[in-house]
C-alpha cells in the first residue's frame, strides 16, 4: 500500500467510522419500534410496516437536505469560505422547517387513506393509521436533523451526529417501553416515543450548527433567496430519491399481492426491509465519507485526488458489502424470534434474508458511487438514472409477485434488478469525466 493510499484510508476512516455508527443508530428508531410492536401482535407489526413505508417515503424524499447540503458545504469549505458554507447550511435548515410543515399537514389529513391504499385489511389498516397519525408530527424535527447533519458532515464533522444519534436512540427505546407497556398506549405509544426523541435530537443538532454560524458571523435569520436556491438545487436529488422510494413502495405493494396470506407476508417483509435498511445505512457510511471528501476535493479543484478517492472507495464498497452479506446470511436463522413470535413469519424470513445477503456486495458499490456523485453535485444524472431503474424494476417486481413463489421472488427482483440496474448505471457514469466539475459551485450546462 502506497503512502497516498494509507492517507486516503485514514481520511475515509476518520469520516466513515463515526458516520457508520450514527447511520446504524438512525434505523434503530424503526428497529426498536419493530421489536417492541412485533410483540404486540402480527397485525400491529404489519401495520407498522405500512406506516413505516409511508413515513420513510415522505421523509426520505427530503434526504437532499442532508446529502445536497453536505456536498455544497464541503465545496465551500474546500474553496476556503467557511462563512458561505454555514450560510448555505442555515438556509437548508429553514427549508427543512417549511417542507416539514407541509408534509406534516398532508400526513395528518391523509393518514388513513394513505394506509388503506395498500389494501391490507381493516385490522392492519387500523394499526397503521394509529401509528402514522402520531409519528407524522416528528417530520419537522426529522428534517431538521437531516439538514443540520448535512451541514456538520460538510464541515467534515461526523462525530457530533454520532453522539446525538446514540442519545436519541437510547431515549427512543426507553420511551417506547414506558409508553407501550408501562402506560399501555399500544402502537401509538411507540410512535409518540419516537417523536419525543426526534424533537430532542433535532434541538441539539440545530444548536451546534447555530453556534458555529455565530462564530463565523453567518446569518441565522431566514433568507428568501437562499432558501429558494437551496430548494432549486435539491430538485434533482428529490426526483432521484422519489424514484428510489417508489421502487421500495412497488416492492411493498408487490408483497401484498404475492401470496395467499398478506398479513404473514407483510409482517415478514417489514422485518426484512427493516434489516435491509439497517445494512444499507451501515454501507452508506462510506457514501457519507465520499460525499464530504469528494465535495471538498472538487471545491479545491483537485480532480486527481477525486479519482483516487473514487477508486479506493469502490474497493471499500466491495469489501463492506461482502462482509455484511456474510453476517446477514449467518444470522438469518436467529433473527426471526427477535421480531415476531409467529412461527410462519420466522420460517419465511430465512430465505428472504438469504436473498438479501446475496445482494449486499453489489449494494456496497452502489452506495459508494451514489455518494461520490452526490458529493460531486451530479444530481441531474442521478435523477435520470433513478427514473430508468424504476421503469425497469416495476414490471419485473409485479411479474415476480404474480408467480407461484410468493414473497421470495419479490425479494429476488429487488436484489437482482433494483440494485443491479443501479450498479450498471452508476459504474458507467463514474468511468466518465462529466461529473468532475470543480469550484465552489457544481454548475452544469
Amino acid at each position: 500500500m502506497t503512502p497516498t493510499s494509507r492517507h486516503t484510508d485514514r481520511e475515509i476512516l476518520r469520516l466513515a467510522v463515526p458516520a457508520f455508527l450514527a447511520l446504524v443508530a438512525e434505523p434503530l428508531f424503526l428497529l426498536s419500534d419493530a421489536v417492541i410492536v412485533g410483540h404486540l401482535g402480527t397485525a400491529q407489526l404489519a401495520g407498522l410496516g405500512i406506516a413505516g413505508a409511508i413515513l420513510q417515503t415522505l421523509v426520505g424524499l427530503c434526504v437532499f437536505l442532508a446529502y445536497g447540503t453536505t456536498a455544497s458545504v464541503a465545496r465551500h469549505l474546500g474553496a476556503g469560505n467557511v462563512r458561505a458554507a454555514l450560510t448555505q447550511g442555515i438556509d437548508g435548515c429553514w427549508l427543512a422547517v417549511l417542507i416539514g410543515a407541509v408534509v406534516t399537514l398532508v400526513g395528518v389529513v391523509f393518514a388513513r387513506p394513505l394506509v388503506e391504499l395498500f389494501g391490507a385489511g381493516s385490522a392492519v389498516s387500523d394499526q397503521g393509521t394509529a401509528y402514522l397519525s402520531v409519528a407524522i408530527f416528528g417530520t419537522i424535527p426529522l428534517l431538521l436533523m437531516l439538514a443540520a447533519t448535512g451541514v456538520l458532515r460538510g464541515l467534515q464533522d461526523t462525530r457530533t451526529p454520532l453522539w446525538v444519534a446514540i442519545g436519541g436512540n437510547v431515549a427512543n427505546i426507553v420511551l417506547n417501553v414506558v409508553l407501550v407497556y408501562g402506560l399501555d398506549l399500544g402502537i401509538a405509544g411507540s410512535a409518540l416515543g419516537s417523536v419525543i426523541a426526534q424533537v430532542a435530537s433535532a434541538g441539539v443538532l440545530v444548536a451546534v450548527v447555530a453556534k458555529a454560524a455565530r462564530r463565523e458571523h453567518a446569518p441565522l435569520t431566514p433568507d428568501r433567496a437562499g432558501i429558494i436556491a437551496a430548494a432549486v438545487t435539491g430538485i434533482p436529488l428529490v426526483l432521484r430519491t422519489l424514484t428510489l422510494r417508489a421502487c421500495l413502495l412497488v416492492g411493498t405493494y408487490a408483497v401484498t399481492i404475492a401470496g395467499r396470506d398478506a398479513e404473514i407476508d407483510l409482517a415478514t417483509h417489514q422485518i426484512a426491509i427493516t434489516l435491509w435498511t439497517f445494512l444499507a445505512f451501515a454501507l452508506d457510511a462510506l457514501a457519507i465519507a465520499a460525499q464530504a471528501i469528494t465535495g471538498r476535493a472538487l471545491g479545491a479543484g483537485d480532480v486527481e485526488s477525486t479519482r483516487r478517492l473514487t477508486r479506493r472507495m469502490v474497493q471499500w464498497g466491495w469489501g463492506a458489502g461482502i462482509a455484511s452479506g456474510v453476517l446477514l446470511a449467518a444470522a438469518s436463522p436467529l433473527l426471526g424470534p427477535l421480531f415476531s413470535p409467529d412461527p410462519d413469519v420466522q420460517r419465511l424470513l430465512v430465505p428472504v434474508l438469504l436473498v438479501a445477503a446475496l445482494g449486499q456486495p453489489i449494494a456496497g458499490v452502489v452506495f459508494v458511487l451514489d455518494g461520490v456523485l452526490i458529493g460531486a453535485g451530479d444530481g441531474r444524472y442521478l435523477a435520470w438514472a433513478g427514473l430508468a431503474v424504476l421503469a425497469i424494476y416495476t414490471p419485473i417486481a409485479l411479474l415476480a409477485a404474480a408467480g407461484p413463489g410468493g414473497l421470495v421472488p419479490v425479494w429476488v427482483a429487488m436484489a437482482a434488478v433494483f440494485m443491479g440496474a443501479r450498479f450498471v448505471l452508476l459504474t458507467r457514469r463514474a468511468r466518465g469525466d462529466a461529473w468532475l466539475v470543480t469550484g465552489s459551485l457544481a454548475s452544469r450546462p
